[in-house]
């Protein structure tokens, strides 16, 4: 499970102070899809990062299946986004020059798993988001946008995270699409038992989620 508690974060910049996030609490379970919503800057993104690690909190804590992650140290944090978290981006971010079973097979190998066992686990990642042994062959260029968006969902599942943060996954895709990458998150965080929290600003592909947390002004409530 992730709670998150009195999460605070402020950006100092040149007009002044950005209360990018105010005091966010909220737990989300395993196995569970969480959209969090919301305007552009209204903060979640900003929300994404800190649980993500890829920025440090000023206030609160971040505990996954019982570790305090805002207290890591940098090594700790480096470990952590590695071992137990898994990134969606709007844009993919495959690497052009290899093969889509290669890119999957990329987080297996900086995580040292034998080779057999990669094999399997990226051939398992391809059946389980669609993809067949030829387009697991093909670069990211010559698949389409959602299988391209596919190929980076089990990349980010392939070493079987604890969490898994996806940020606008759906925002260059169109909405049928859209709604076919959400709903295979949401199969592949029941199947893997991991937490997806799902960053968007599309209430429609919200509310496909099991539950919405909306964002403003770095402000979180739940949306019944």
């Amino acid at each position: 499970m992730l709670k998150v508690e009195n999460l605070d974060k402020t950006f100092h910049t040149g007009a002044g102070e950005v209360h990018a996030v105010q005091n966010v609490t909220f737990n989300a379970d395993d196995g569970e899809m969480v959209a969090i919503v919301g305007a552009s800057g209204s903060g979640k993104s900003t929300l994404l990062a800190l649980v993500g690690l890829l920025d440090a909190p000023d206030r609160g804590s971040i505990d996954l299946d019982g570790v305090e992650l805002a207290n890591l140290d940098s090594g700790g944090r480096t470990k952590y986004r590695s071992r137990q978290v898994g990134f969606v981006f709007q844009q993919f971010n495959l690497i052009p020059n290899l093969s889509a079973r290669d890119n999957i097979l990329l987080p297996l190998e900086f995580a040292h798993w034998p080779k057999e066992d990669r094999d399997r686990r990226a051939d398992e990642m391809l059946a389980l988001v669609g993809l067949d042994a030829e387009k697991g062959e093909r670069r990211p260029a010559r698949l389409s946008g959602g299988e391209q968006q596919r190929v980076a969902i089990a990349r980010a599942f392939v070493c079987q995270p604890q969490l898994i943060l996806a940020d606008e996954p759906t925002g260059s895709l169109d909405k049928s699409t859209g709604q076919k990458i959400v709903e295979l998150l949401r199969s592949a965080a029941s199947t893997q038992r991991a937490t997806v929290l799902v960053v968007t600003h599309d209430e429609k592909i919200a509310q496909l989620a099991d539950r919405r947390l909306e964002i403003e002004d770095g402000v979180l409530k739940e949306i019944a």
